[in-house]
């Protein structure tokens, strides 16, 4: 099994969201918390914050249909990285708002993993979707046990 990253935390042991990104902030100030300590993305900001590199009917879509991330789900801290057991690849996204670029690189690097940076915003498999998908065909294929008889 390969482990893929696109745009994403590559967190390790005892990390979480909110505490890698107190290192390096985001770029958007979009993400606001509601009543029940969910978060959402402005929908006004929801394209140049997150999706700026797709067709604006698109990011429409998604700022109006977005599904709120809980508060518990960026403070949970990591207990069993899984990067540190499997190959991994790992897409950098270079104008992504919602986690710095810089974040991102260091997360990869720390990962060893394979690695490709692409000019998108954090919906990178959308905008290059090519280079999502053959993710996986940049690394040696995973080991297979074979049986002896």
């Amino acid at each position: 099994m390969v482990w893929v990253y696109i745009a994403a935390f590559a967190l390790d042991e005892g990390e979480s969201c909110a505490s890698i990104e107190t290192a390096v902030p985001q770029a958007s100030k979009a993400f606001k918390p509601d009543s029940n300590g969910n978060w959402w993305i402005e929908q006004d900001h929801f394209a140049a914050d997150f999706a700026a590199d797709i067709p604006p009917a698109q990011a429409h879509f998604m700022a109006i249909s977005q599904v709120p991330i809980s508060t518990d789900s960026f403070t949970h801290k990591v207990t069993n990285p899984a990067w540190k057991n499997k190959p991994t690849f790992y897409m950098v996204a270079s104008s992504d708002r919602s986690i710095n670029p810089q974040q991102e690189r260091m997360m990869a690097k720390r990962a060893n993993a394979k690695t490709v940076e692409v000019n998108a915003s954090h919906v990178a498999y959308m905008s290059h979707p090519k280079e999502a998908a053959s993710s996986s065909k940049r690394l040696p294929p995973p080991h297979t046990a074979t049986s002896s008889q």
